[in-house]
């Protein structure tokens, strides 16, 4: 987040370069880099409701599991879903975040019994 388009197209021109996770610069789009701030949100309403206080230990704790969902729902959605010419470039966390954000309101709509 907080990067223009012309850092943004560096950054994925980088990753479809890249074949080697340790040497990829990723780009997280910002609704994937904005979940650690809701879910710290998440986190302190759930204390309040509780009426329980956890530690800054136990709230990193937490924080990092939900960050490293975060970021494996992006992987594995842009793995499966991708449409890339270079099979061998590192997946898109741009085009995973996007298609994981979209499959879960489509769900939801699904479930909800709002579907055509």
């Amino acid at each position: 987040m907080g990067s223009t388009q012309e850092a943004i197209d560096v950054f994925e021109a980088e990753r479809k370069s890249s074949t080697s996770l340790g040497s990829a610069i990723w780009y997280a789009p910002g609704k994937a880099a904005n979940c650690g701030g809701v879910a710290v949100s998440g986190l302190e309403m759930a204390q309040n409701s509780q009426r329980v206080s956890w530690t800054t230990e136990e709230v990193d704790a937490k924080l990092k599991d939900i960050m490293v969902n975060c970021f494996n729902n992006c992987y594995e959605t842009s793995v499966k879903y991708a449409a890339e010419t270079n099979k061998d470039a590192l997946p898109s966390l741009v085009m995973g975040a996007n298609v994981a954000g979209f499959v879960k309101v489509a769900e939801a709509m699904k479930d909800q019994g709002d579907w055509w």
